[in-house]
Order: structure tokens, then C-alpha cells, then sequence
């Protein structure tokens, strides 16, 4: 929000400097983020009148201008500007003049004529960064007084940083009921009578969209004068509020959302067909808006329409086919109150950001729209001329918000702001910011004013509180309260643990974003639909991971592109699965490895990863759960991993985690020069632990037997290990499997397994015949349930 501090004193003056009052405004809540002057410096310069012009004798566009300033002779200036004429009022510079830029203004000859002095553009005057002609002043300017003193030049502008929850202050209005409130000032509101009708011409106006659109305000005005030029007081406002003056009509519009903060639009009346309907835009719909963007209207939008279709974005811009041009003549005004909710993110949808769809969006005083529409009117009626019809006003009061009354406890005041604020005090400061106050047995009820959204609960009361009163003069006071250790479970396995262990494993840990590119997302988890973002950064940025390779994986291929042979990322962070109606979010640990299985360095050979180095990586974290008998690795296929080197991660039977390769066609999809290796966990499976027990050591000798059986290909090592766990007695303290052979003297189809077998008794030292029984025992049980042989 940026004004003019002039235009702020006409509606509250505080005996307050600049710099106080932009204090002020930012201890309060309302961050001023620039305070500028709204002219360059610049001295000498009057406002003078053109008596007569003349061709220049040796210039066929120089002209030679006899100019009063009010005393004296007049004054022979040569001038070059096309809108230079005999009767014009224009900001003269005298001889002696200092103009922005470090220009001195001298007596000179131009062309063999002498000129004393310049006539000056806007942009001479360091007004405006383009001009295209001199600064043509009303015919009453009083000639001869100095610019600076008639434009009222020695002002600031001031910019507000406006948090999202302060709509009411998107005004002048709303600005100077907080100054007002900070100096226990008057705030002088201009009167704002009603427009008597002077035609009967309406145009009916349908609720089709009530819940939307509760309150809808329109005005027939015809016979505006298509050449009218808005007032310099008027674009000299818009233009210290940021905003360039577009014409009277347009102008006038913008002026009352600066001042009252009611969006506004002017149709053409002479391009609308029919009456006004207020709906949602149906499938198929388009509109061309104001800056020429033609769009396609999405089902749900609301759109202010007439019997030829949509004419306006509802909230956020007009459309070209019925906007005010150089030939309107009549016109129809419309002032609406808007839900917040229906307007929220629908102009980003379009990509679109306007003043208006800032305000409607934040919400917009309910109420204030026929008090908008009477002072637009006044205004344009008063510039363009013309005559105006009756108010058409469409109600639907159901769907109006209204405050809901807040209960306020003193008690809750002291704790929250540690100091207890005097009970007159609190009415006093509660009924200037416009609640209605009324005491209650422990506070106070207070009803917010119909301007104060953000007014829904106790503590948005004490914070208004505490600004008003004043952050500084709050007592400074060291906290108390009682310090207890929360109890922690011995078992869980922290997060820093398992981050350190891959650490040391050689990973770096990355933070990727949680919403992912929609393609990316759907081949690696084509089982889980995505939760779609309603406004996305980007398109490669526009659902919720279900899996977070879909970030790791991007940011491999980032890496591989600039040269890091060698990756190994890892990440923690939540997944987004849809559970029913719900969506289920789940915090996971995972990674991306590439590259070489070490460092480069003349002592290893440059070997790429492999599967197991990545198993490797997930067993260290699996170990320090205390309890990684309980997790077993199956072969299984998973849509984003190799077919081959592809496994499931169970915890008792439930999976808890995937890992493998990466496909070979989503390998070339995304370019990767090299083979990538993926995993990724359930947090909750690897916070579980075990808390550690003493079990005794045995002080008799282990027995180590080493055994190679002949199995089926697809019978897997794990079964083999759990295989001879159920059958082995006590006493067997560890199977280790060391070698894997296929080739000669193997039978196709088969594979050999060499097991080493270690024993040990806790209360005596086993013999060779007890040792024999136990492998007797484990390969009648491997050959009766895998159908394994004994190799020879």
C-alpha cells in the first residue's frame, strides 16, 4: 500500500514529523518499507502562461513563445513541444533555475533567437520517467506561483509491507483509523452524500452465485464526456500512490480503491447485451481481458456475465470486449463485495496480480460497496459529466459474513503479555480500533467492526492490545515455569544416529522440494495417484511426492551434469499417499548412489557400485536397531527398480522399504551417463530399536564347520539361513554364508552355497560326535525342505 502523507493529513493530522509517524505505523504492525519524496529537487520554476506562439525563423519545429510569469515583461522562451500553445498554463523554468539532473537554466539563443528561460515537461520536472509534451497545468492555475508551493511538491510517499491478515489497511481510509488510534486523533471521513437520479435507466442484476457473491451494486451514468481529462490533483494523488493516470473513468475507479479500498469497474454500456449475471464460468468458456491475455475460463471461476457471456474476471479484471474507450458514452458502474475464499488464488491460476484481486482476496469491508458507488459517482459526474440512474443493489444477507462476539479475560491478558493492562484502558483502546465493548464477569465481550477479518479469537484481541499500548512499554520480565525432562524411550534409535552412519558411509544429506515433477513422479510410483497442487510454482512443480526419489533423483542427475563422478545423497522427509478420502503422510529415509564404490586412488581399481554395496549401507542402518534378525531382504519387482536387482525390505513379514537399481528405461529417460542405485525406508521401522542385554559369554572353545550344499537357483540364501535357524539347537551361534558358485561341475538350473557353521556351548565343550549330530540334523532339514544336496 503506498499514498501520499498529504493526502493522509486531510483525513488524520497527528502533531507527528514524517519519520515519527513512519515509526509509528511500523511498531504498530504495519511496516513502512520506504518513505520517498514524490518530486526531484528542483527550484525556480513558476507556473507561467503562454500569451502567444510563433513559428521559429530558422527551426521548422521550434516555436517562440511570448510567456507571463505574473511580473514584468513577458518573457520570449523558445519551445519545441507539440502540445505548446497560446492560452496553456505550464511549469516555467526562469533564468537562474536549478532542475533535476544538475540543470542550470540560462539566458541562451536557440537557433540565432533568444529564450529566457524553459517550458517544462513532466519528466524535465523529474514527475515521471516519460513525457510526451509539456506539463499542461488547469486553466486557473494562478500564474506566477511557485510550482513546488501549487502542486504541493514538499510531500512524501509513504509504502507500506502489509502482512496478509491487515486488508482493512489496503485504504487511506483504513490508514488513518490506525494513525487516528495510535494519537487519540480525530479522523475526518469526507462527507459522501447520495447522487440524486436524474434518468431512470437500469440494468437488472441475477445472483446466480450467492454464496460468492453476496452484495452486488450497480449504476446506469450516460452522456459522460468521452474528452474530459481527469483533474492534476487527481493523477498528481494516483501518481504519489504508484498508480498512472489512464482516464477519468479508469482514474476515478482507482482513486476510490485508494481512498475507501472498494475495488471498482466501469462496462461500456453500449457492449453489454441484456442484464448483469453473477455466476461461475461454465466449461468451454473464454475470455479476452483487459491487457489483451485470452483465457480459458476454468469451470468454478466466478465471472460477471450478461446475455453474450463472461465480461469480467469477478474480482480481478475486466474484459476487452466491454471496456471504456475514447468513444464511450455511457456507462455501467459496479461495486460488489466478493467472498475472500472465491477469490483466493484464482488471478495466480491465470497468472495474474492486480489491486484489486490483492484486496478481494484479503477481503473487502462488507457494506461499503453503495458508499463507494455514491462517491465514484459524485467524481464522475463532477469530471465527465453525464447523468445517473438509480442504485441496483442484489442482496443475498444469508451469505453476508457477520462478527461473531469475542470473550475477552483480563487474567488471559496479564499471562500472555506478563503485564496487566488497567480495565479502562483496555475499553478505551477496544472501542477506538471500532469493537463494541461490553463488560462481562471476568473481561469483556467484544465484537469486531465489519473491517477487522483477522479479529476471530481472544489472543487477536490481546495483540491489538499490545500494539496499541505499545510493544516498548510492555515490563521486560524474565520467564517462569517449571522445567521437566520429558521422559524418553531407551529403545528409539535417533535420527542424528542413522544420519551419522551415512555420514561416515561416505553420503551427503539433501533437502529437495516436496512437490515434484507430475511425469517423474508417475513412472517411478505409477501405483499411487498424486495429490495435484491447486497453485504450483511451475508445471515441474506441481504434485506431492509419493516417494522421495522423485527429488533425489533430479538432483543426481544435477550432480552427474557437472562433473561429481561420484554421488551419494541422502534424504529424510515426508511422502504424500492418499489413505482413503485422507491423505496419509509418512516420514522416510532415502538415498541415490552412482559412481565408483571408492574414492578415486592408485590403490583400488575403479569399481563401480553395486547392489550390495547399497545393502551393505542399509544393513548398517538396520543394525543399529538392535535387532536386524528381524528384517530379511526379498526378491521382488518394483516398477522403478531393475527387474534383477530389485528387493523389498521386510520387518516381520511387513514391508517397511525397497531397494535396487533404477531402471534401465527411466535411466535413459532422464540421461543418466551411469548406473544409479536407490533406497528408500519407513522412519517409524528404523526408530524402533532394542535396548541392549547382557547375555554371558561362554568360556568353553567355539567350533567353526563349513558346509557347501547344491540348491535350486530360485531358492535364495535367506531361506537356506532360515531354514537351518529353525532346525539347529541352541548351541549354534552363527551361520555365515561365504561363497556362491555356478558353472562347471554344477547342474544347470542349480547353484552352490558354502555355509560356515560355528558352535558353542555356554556349560561345556562340544565333541565332534555333538557336532556331526548338528549338521546331520541341518541337512536332512535342507534337503527334505529346499531339496538340497550335499555338494562333494
Amino acid at each position: 500500500m503506498k499514498f501520499s502523507e498529504q493526502w493522509l493529513r486531510e483525513w488524520v493530522n497527528p502533531a507527528v514529523s514524517t519519520s515519527e509517524l513512519a515509526e509509528q505505523l511500523t511498531m504498530a504492525g504495519l511496516e513502512v518499507e520506504a518513505v520517498e519524496p514524490v518530486a526531484a529537487e528542483f527550484t525556480g520554476v513558476v507556473v507561467g502562461e503562454v500569451l502567444s506562439v510563433e513559428p521559429h525563423p530558422d527551426a521548422d519545429k521550434l516555436r517562440v513563445c511570448q510567456v507571463s510569469i505574473g511580473r514584468g515583461e513577458p518573457l520570449g522562451i523558445v519551445c519545441g513541444a507539440a502540445n505548446v500553445r497560446a492560452g496553456l498554463r505550464v511549469p516555467t523554468a526562469v533564468v537562474g533555475a536549478a532542475l533535476p539532473g544538475g540543470l542550470k537554466i540560462k539566458a541562451a539563443k536557440l537557433r540565432g533567437v533568444p529564450s529566457a528561460g524553459m517550458l517544462c515537461s513532466a519528466k524535465e520536472l523529474g514527475l515521471a520517467e516519460s513525457s510526451e509534451g509539456l506539463l499542461e497545468l488547469p486553466t486557473d492555475a494562478p500564474v506566477g506561483e511557485d510550482l513546488r508551493k501549487y502542486l504541493e511538491l514538499d510531500d512524501a510517499s509513504i509504502e507500506l509491507g502489509l502482512t496478509p491478515n491487515r486488508g482493512d489497511c489496503l485504504s487511506l481510509w483504513g490508514v488513518a483509523r490506525e494513525v487516528g488510534v495510535l494519537n487519540r486523533a480525530q479522523v475526518h471521513v469526507p462527507a459522501i452524500e447520495p447522487v440524486p437520479e436524474a434518468i431512470d435507466d437500469t440494468r437488472p442484476v441475477t445472483l446466480e452465485a450467492p454464496e460468492d457473491c453476496p452484495h452486488y451494486v450497480g449504476r446506469v451514468i450516460r452522456g459522460v464526456d468521452p474528452a474530459a481529462v481527469t483533474p492534476l490533483w487527481m493523477q498528481e494523488r494516483l501518481r504519489r500512490s504508484g498508480l498512472r493516470s489512464l482516464g477519468p473513468l479508469v482514474d476515478v475507479t482507482n482513486y476510490v480503491l485508494l481512498e475507501l479500498g472498494q475495488p471498482m469497474h466501469a462496462f461500456d454500456l453500449a457492449r453489454l447485451t441484456d442484464g448483469i449475471v453473477v455466476r461461475h464460468a461454465r466449461a468451454g468458456e473464454g475470455l479476452t481481458l483487459l491487457d489483451g491475455q485470452a483465457i480459458e475460463l476454468e469451470a468454478g471461476t466466478l465471472v460477471i456475465a450478461d446475455g453474450a457471456g463472461p465480461q469480467a474476471l469477478a474480482g480481478i479484471m475486466g474484459g476487452e470486449a466491454s471496456a471504456v474507450g475514447d468513444s464511450t458514452r455511457d456507462i455501467f458502474l459496479e461495486s460488489a463485495y466478493f467472498r475472500p475464499e472465491a477469490i483466493a488464488g484464482r488471478a495466480r491460476g491465470y497468472g495474474l496480480h492486480t489491486d484489486s484481486s490483492h484486496r478481494f482476496e484479503r477481503g473487502v469491508r462488507p457494506g461499503l460497496q453503495g458508499v463507494a458507488m455514491e462517491r465514484a459517482t459524485a467524481l464522475i459526474l463532477a469530471i465527465c459529466g453525464g447523468e445517473a440512474g438509480p442504485l441496483v443493489r442484489a442482496n443475498a444477507d444469508d451469505s453476508m459474513p457477520r462478527q461473531a462476539p469475542i470473550h475477552l479475560r483480563a487474567a488471559r491478558i496479564e499471562r500472555v503479555l506478563g503485564e496487566a493492562i488497567p480495565a479502562e484502558q483496555v475499553t478505551d483502546i477496544l472501542e477506538r480500533l471500532g469493537l463494541e465493548v461490553t463488560p462481562a464477569a471476568d473481561g469483556w465481550q467484544a465484537t469486531p467492526p465489519p473491517f477487522r477479518f483477522d479479529l476471530e479469537r481472544e489472543v487477536d484481541l490481546i495483540e491489538e492490545l499490545a500494539r496499541v499500548h505499545g510493544y516498548g512499554r510492555l515490563e521486560s520480565r524474565r520467564p517462569t515455569g517449571r522445567l521437566e525432562i520429558g521422559a524418553r524411550p531407551e529403545a528409539r534409535v535417533a535420527l542424528s544416529r542413522m544420519r551419522q552412519v551415512l555420514v561416515d558411509r561416505g553420503y551427503q544429506e539433501a533437502i529437495t522440494y516436496s512437490f515434484v515433477e507430475p511425469g517423474l513422479q508417475e513412472r517411478l510410483d505409477p501405483g499411487a495417484p498424486a495429490l495435484a497442487l491447486a497453485n504450483p510454482l511451475s508445471a515441474d512443480l506441481s504434485v506431492m511426492r509419493t516417494t522421495l526419489w522423485a527429488g533425489l533423483l533430479p538432483a543426481l542427475q544435477h550432480n552427474l551434469n557437472r562433473q561429481q563422478e561420484r554421488v551419494r545423497l541422502f534424504e529424510t522427509g515426508l511422502r504424500f499417499r492418499f489413505q482413503g478420502n485422507e491423505i496419509k503422510q509418512e516420514m522416510m529415509l532415502a538415498g541415490v548412489v552412482s559412481g565408483r564404490r571408492y574414492p578415486e586412488q592408485w590403490g583400488l581399481s575403479a569399481e563401480p557400485v553395486d547392489f550390495f554395496d547399497v545393502k551393505g549401507d542399509v544393513e548398517a542402518l538396520l543394525a543399529l536397531t538392535g535387532q536386524e534378525a528381524n528384517y530379511i531382504f526379498s526378491k521382488e519387482k518394483h516398477p522403478a527398480l531393475h527387474p534383477g536387482q530389485s528387493a523389498v525390505v521386510r520387518r516381520r513379514g511387513e514391508p517397511v522399504g525397497w531397494i535396487g537399481a533404477l531402471h534401465p528405461a527411466i535411466e535413459r529417460e532422464l540421461g543418466l551417463p551411469q548406473k544409479a542405485l536407490l533406497f528408500e525406508l519407513e522412519l517409524a521401522a528404523l526408530e524402533e530399536g532394542r535396548i541392549p542385554t547382557f547375555q554371558a559369554l561362554s568360556k568353553y572353545p567355539a567350533i567353526r564347520r563349513d558346509i557347501s550344499i547344491v540348491v535350486d537357483d530360485d531358492v535364495s540364501a535367506q531361506q537356506v539361513q532360515d531354514c537351518i535357524m529353525a532346525e539347529a539347537p541352541e548351541a549354534l551361534r552363527q551361520v555365515q554364508l561365504f561363497d556362491m558358485y555356478v558353472g562347471k561341475g554344477i547342474d544347470s538350473g542349480r547353484k552352490s552355497l558354502s555355509l560356515g557353521l560355528t558352535l558353542q556351548d555356554l556349560s561345556r565343550t562340544l565333541t565332534d560326535n555333538d557336532v556331526d549330530n548338528v549338521i546331520d540334523t541341518i541337512i536332512n532339514a535342507l534337503r527334505t525342505s529346499l531339496g538340497a544336496a550335499l555338494r562333494e
